[in-house]
Order: C-alpha cells, then sequence, then structure tokens
C-alpha cells in the first residue's frame, strides 16, 4: 500500500461525548468487527481493560488498524477523563491527524480544551464530529459556536443535519450538495427536502468564503459568480485542514449508526497521509545546534518513537512504536538515541485492540508493537545505529495527588515492588518512591480515580492486595530568593578521607524546571566532578528539604570550590553539593507549592449563589459565567486541589443532585503563609 492511501488518526474528546462508540461503529463500517461492542454493556472491542469494563469509560488508549476503500487507517482511541491525559498527550505526538469528537448537547467541555490545546501543541489537523444528534437538547449551530469561541478552532460546517433529537433524519454534504438517511446500517441518498435547501446554499457560501482566503482561484471564482467545481473545493478544503486554517465539521449519532460512513470519507478527504505531514526533524544526539531531517520513506534510515508501554501476560513487554521513515524487520539492530543503548527487535506486531498479528516487516508511517525491548521507555527516539538523531520527547504532566501504601503481607514486599516498576514504566504520569524514614511507600498520580485503577490492577493483575492511606496531595518545594552557599565537606575516618568544597548561586527559576550551570574556571573543581555536583543536587531535590517533596524550579550556578588530590572522589563531591544546596535552599524563603486545578461547574440557576459561596470557602476564584443551556449556567475558575477533597458529596448535597463539576491540573502556585505552616506541622506530627 502507498503511503498517500495511509491514514494514522486519533479520536479524542471530552468524557462521555462518544469516542468509543465513534470507534465501535468504525471498525463495524470498514469489517474489522463483526459485531458492534457497546460501552454500556462492556463489550467496546477497545476498551478490553476488565477496569474499564467495569466503569464504562476508556482508561488507556487502543490503537487498532482498518481498510476503507483502498485505504489504510490506522486508529487510536484515547481516554476523555482528565486523570488519563498522558494517554491523549502520547497518542496526538505519534498521529498525523484527529477526529474531535462534541457531544451535541454538552457542546465545548473542559477536556475537550484539554485536548484541543494539547492538539494544538503537536500541531495536528482535525475535523469535528459533533455526536448525538439524536439527544434531546442536541444543538448543532451553538457547538459549531463554542467550538469557535472557546477554542478559536475556525470551525466550518462540511455537513448540517437534517432535524435534532428525535426528529434527526440524516446530513446534508454542503459541497457535493448531497442529502443522506441512514436506515439500520445503510445509508440512503434522497433528493434535499425544500426546507433545508437554502440553509444549504448559505452554508455553502460561508465556506466558499472561507476558502477564497486561503486559495486564490476559488476568490477569482466567487467574484465572478462562477460555479465552483466538487473536485477544486475538496482540494482547497484539504490544503487548508492541514495547514491548521479551517477545521471541517461533521455530525451524526453514532449509537444509532448515523453518519459514520460519511465521516470515514471525511477522514479520507481531509485528514494528512504521512506524505502530507513530510519530514521529520530531529536533534543530533552529540551536537544540540545541529539537526537532521527524515522524510517519510521506506529508503531513509530508520527512524521512530516509542510511545507506549504495555505489559501483556502472554508475550511480555509491548512497546509500542510510530515509525517515521526507513524499515524494521525481525531480528535487525537498532540503537536507542535517548538512551545510548543498542536493541535488537524480537517480534513485530500490528495491533488489533486487543489482538495482535504477527508481521516480518514495518515501514515508514507504520504504527506497531515490538517484542524484545530492554531499555526503552515511552517518549525514546529508536534509529539507524549509523544515522542517530534524537526526536522531541512527550510532555509528561505534573503528578497532583499521592496515596501511601503498604502491602499486606511483609512478604509482598518485593512482588509490590516489581509490579509497581512494570506499572510506572507503562505510565510515565504514575510515579513511586519509598520514604525511608516511615518505611512507606508513596505513589503518585493525576487524580483520585487514576491511582484507584492503579490499585485494581495491583489486585487483580498482579495479585497483590496492598492497605491504603487517604489520598493527599502532592506539594512541590521551591525557593523564592537569590543566595549564595558555600561549604566545605571534610571527613577523616582513618585511611583515605573525603574532600569537597563547593561554592553556588541557588536561583528561583520559576516555570523553568531545574537548571544547572557550570562557571569553574582554572580547573578548581576537576572536569569529571561536576556532573557529581549536578547529581548531588538532583538526588537532594528529588527527596525534597522542606517537607520531603520534590524541589522544582531551581537554577543553580556553581561558581567556585576546591579539591584534594587523594581525598576527593564523587560520593564526596555528591554529599558536599547536597549539603551545600540544603543550606542555601533553607535561607532563600522556601515555600510550598499546591497544585491549583481548573474547574468547571455545571449548575441550574436555582443554585448558582450556593456553588459560588461554597467555592469561595474553598478558596477558589471565579474566572467566568456563563449560560450553559436554558435555566442552566457554566462557571468556570480555578480552587486548590486540598480544598477538592469531598466536594462531589457537597456539590451533589446543595444542588439536589443537579450540578456536575469536572476539575484538572492548572499549576503550581505558592500555599499562603499560614495554610503552609499547618501543611508543615501536620506532617511533622505524622513523622512523630
Amino acid at each position: 500500500m502507498t503511503l498517500s492511501k495511509l491514514r494514522n488518526i486519533g479520536i479524542a474528546a471530552h468524557i462521555d461525548a462518544g469516542k468509543t462508540t465513534v470507534t465501535e461503529r468504525i471498525l463495524f463500517f470498514t469489517g474489522v468487527s463483526r459485531k458492534m461492542g457497546e460501552v454500556h454493556d462492556g463489550q467496546a472491542t477497545m476498551d478490553f481493560m476488565k477496569q474499564e469494563q467495569e466503569r464504562g469509560i476508556t482508561i488507556a488508549s487502543a490503537a487498532i488498524s482498518a481498510k476503507w476503500g483502498e485505504n489504510r487507517i490506522n486508529i487510536i482511541d484515547t481516554p476523555g477523563h482528565v486523570d488519563f491525559t498522558i494517554e491523549v498527550e502520547r497518542s496526538l505526538r505519534v498521529i498525523d491527524g484527529m477526529i474531535a469528537v462534541f457531544c451535541a448537547v454538552g457542546g465545548v467541555e473542559p477536556q475537550s480544551e484539554t485536548v484541543w490545546n494539547q492538539a494544538d501543541r503537536y500541531r495536528v489537523p482535525r475535523i469535528a464530529f459533533i455526536n448525538k444528534m439524536d439527544r434531546t437538547g442536541a444543538d448543532f449551530h451553538e457547538v459549531v459556536s463554542q467550538a469557535n469561541k472557546y477554542l478559536d478552532a475556525n470551525a466550518v460546517p462540511f455537513q448540517i443535519p437534517m432535524g435534532a433529537e428525535d426528529d434527526f433524519l440524516g446530513t446534508i454534504d454542503i459541497i457535493e450538495k448531497r442529502a443522506y438517511t441512514f436506515h439500520d446500517f445503510e445509508r440512503g441518498e434522497i433528493e434535499i427536502p425544500e426546507e433545508y435547501c437554502e440553509h444549504v446554499e448559505t452554508a455553502r457560501n460561508i465556506l466558499i468564503e472561507k476558502l477564497a482566503d486561503y486559495d486564490d482561484k476559488i476568490a477569482e471564482m466567487f467574484l465572478d459568480e462562477q460555479e465552483i467545481p466538487v473536485e477544486i473545493l475538496k482540494n482547497a478544503a484539504r490544503e487548508a485542514t492541514l495547514k491548521l486554517m479551517i477545521t471541517p465539521v461533521f455530525c451524526g449519532a453514532a449509537y444509532k449508526n448515523k453518519g459514520i460512513q460519511l465521516l470515514l470519507d471525511a477522514v479520507v478527504d481531509y485528514m494528512p497521509s504521512p506524505i502530507d505531514v513530510g519530514a521529520i526533524v530531529g536533534m543530533d544526539p552529540d551536537d544540540e545546534e545541529k539537526s537532521h531531517t527524515r522524510n517519510p520513506s521506506v529508503n531513509e534510515p530508520f527512524s521512530a518513537l516509542a510511545f507506549k508501554l504495555i505489559n501483556d501476560p502472554f508475550v511480555g513487554q509491548q512497546t509500542f512504536v510510530r515509525i517515521f521513515s526507513g524499515e524494521l524487520k525481525s531480528g535487525m539492530q537498532i540503537y536507542n538515541s535517548t538512551k545510548g543503548k543498542k536493541e535488537r527487535i524480537g517480534r513485530i506486531f500490528r495491533i488489533r485492540a486487543k489482538d495482535r498479528e504477527e508481521i516480518g516487516l514495518a515501514g515508514a508511517g507504520d504504527i506497531v508493537a515490538l517484542i524484545g525491548m530492554k531499555f526503552t521507555k515511552t517518549g525514546d527516539t529508536l534509529c539507524d545505529p549509523s544515522n542517530e538523531l534524537l526526536l522531541e520527547s512527550i510532555h509528561i504532566p505534573a503528578t497532583v495527588i499521592e496515596l501511601k501504601i503498604l502491602p499486606e503481607s511483609r512478604k509482598d514486599q518485593s512482588k509490590l515492588g516489581e509490579a509497581l516498576a512494570k506499572l510506572a514504566n507503562e505510565d510515565p504520569s504514575f510515579n513511586v518512591r519509598f520514604d525511608h524514614e516511615t518505611e512507606e511507600t508513596i505513589v503518585s498520580g493525576m487524580g483520585e480515580l487514576h491511582l484507584e485503577i492503579i490499585i485494581d490492577r495491583l489486585l487483580h493483575e498482579f495479585d497483590v492486595k496492598v492497605e491504603v492511606g487517604e489520598p493527599a496531595v502532592a506539594y512541590r518545594e521551591t525557593f523564592t530568593t537569590e543566595v549564595l552557599s558555600n561549604y566545605k565537606h571534610s571527613k577523616q575516618t582513618g585511611g583515605k578521607g573525603q574532600f569537597a568544597h563547593t561554592v553556588m548561586r541557588i536561583e528561583p527559576n520559576t516555570g523553568q524546571g531545574y537548571e544547572f550551570v557550570n562557571q569553574i574556571k582554572g580547573g578548581v573543581i576537576p572536569a569529571e566532578f561536576i556532573s557529581s555536583v549536578d547529581k548531588g543536587i538532583r538526588k537532594t531535590m528529588e527527596r525534597g528539604i522542606l517537607a520531603g517533596f520534590p524541589v522544582i524550579d531551581v537554577k543553580v550556578v556553581l561558581i567556585d570550590g576546591g579539591h584534594h588530590a587523594v581525598d576527593s572522589s564523587d560520593m564526596a563531591f555528591q554529599t558536599c553539593a547536597s549539603i551545600c544546596f540544603k543550606q542555601g535552599f533553607m535561607k532563600a524563603s522556601p515555600v510550598l507549592l499546591e497544585p491549583v486545578m481548573k474547574l468547571e461547574v455545571n449548575t441550574p440557576d436555582d443554585y448558582i449563589g450556593d456553588v459560588v459561596g461554597n467555592l469561595n470557602r474553598r478558596r477558589g476564584k471565579i474566572e467566568s459565567m456563563r449560560r450553559y443551556r436554558k435555566g442552566a449556567q457554566k462557571l468556570n475558575g480555578f480552587v486548590p486541589l486540598s480544598e477538592m477533597f469531598g466536594y462531589a458529596t457537597q456539590l451533589r448535597n446543595i444542588s439536589s443532585g443537579r450540578a456536575n463539576y469536572s476539575m484538572e491540573f492548572h499549576q503550581y502556585e505558592p500555599t499562603p503563609k499560614g495554610i503552609q505552616e499547618e501543611v508543615l506541622k501536620e506532617l511533622r506530627e505524622k513523622k512523630e
């Protein structure tokens, strides 16, 4: 199959917009599955994890290959729940185009915005599918309006619906001026009903005007009032979509099998092939200033990005990769340029959700799973050993909530350690650390549901029972003033001693992470010990200083020091740097940073005062209020995570169960002084 006939697409949206149902219908109409699985009865092909089937939600992204006409479509179905946002992030890094699914009733929801922003980060072209047109309250034009207002999507209807709610009959293709109805699994074509003729002309003129902004030929024909051929319109629309200038909008009702075949046609017509995406650019691993390009061709040197790891009970660890150039064969040796290690390819699989098909060869544009990788993790670049390059990795969001866990029996301690290591390997947004003082294992993740799923998997997949503490906020530590710190480490214990001397300036580095700058001159600290200083600081930052939470946003400038010809060593400089950094940190006005969440509450008008009052008591800041639908409003704002435990129950009580909310991590902000003192006091009491 030629690369121009390949589409790598992701399906993403807010929870409950119907992504998995859309995917199930795509699999049915493309012949991948003989019967349609439903999310509500736990039979969806793409939701094959036990935890997904029990909860009726997608937790892990799943990949599958399908054929539509002469085209192959690789599809990744992603979760909508904010706790699993890493799954969307890593999928968007490797796909070429995206179907953004919106609920015709709910419209643009908070997670829709998150997904949209993630797609913007990786510049992924997208089309929109407004689903659930058969539901009470469905409003196609309102959702298009919201997409333009809140997402700046430049959304342009390529279809308009015939009817809505119980009267949703089908859709009208604006470019081709064709009306389609859907009955059972068949689509039929009818004359455009008279009452829609004017709507179609208006919508078509708007579409042509939009395309005329990007295409001179269309602009000329439009001004001359000439009839513009369908092919010219489609080509211009494709070009504008690929350049992220417009978002074509389609509609349907996936559960009732309406609109899916036309959506598949749209994927082929308007989504990019690997050739459209063009060459990828990577860095030279030995020289950050140099870059290398790889064209999507089997004749180029091999390059790929690992974007997901799964532990499969039957074949072991599967490493999912997107191949950008070259070919991959079983038994071939490749190079992991992120880790600086060679890897040998065992078996190659084309994935069909939980099933797999072994293949001997994969090429540019393919998404496949590899067996036998020893060192490769999420975000690592794989390449030809004689043509090295380093691709942009994957953005990993910060964890915001943590739990203390203990195995029920001491003999399960090592079993628990192995299981957690495998889970952390699979999911980079899940972290594990061991507190040597309290001998407790602390796990942290993106939210309560995220950690609940992890605990469930420990029990059912790894057969490890654990005792779980109360969820706690994952604070961070930093400081607010610049200081100079000077420490000399000298220890004589008989035999070889320890000597190291460091002088460092530590500066706040807000939002920029950790930065280490070496300004040593004249070899006062030998070159081989500079990395020891860096290592000592990093280890101290991981363990925390103020209260045992990781330190972030720090710039350390190493400006002076000293060494001893015999007594200086790697360990001496690590220890010296650690103490020097700690002392400077405590003088630099240290603060605890707390995770602040972006919150959206949907509430009937009757309860708006109570909802706002309750959020104010939780240190919330209301940013905006807007009409959600008749008699209801959407509140947007920010609130510290520490104030949100138990909010679901309280919101239910305030609103008689009629309001709902969603929240996602926004950023870390300094904890108010009084609250910081309370948190530190509480932590000290727990340790005593």
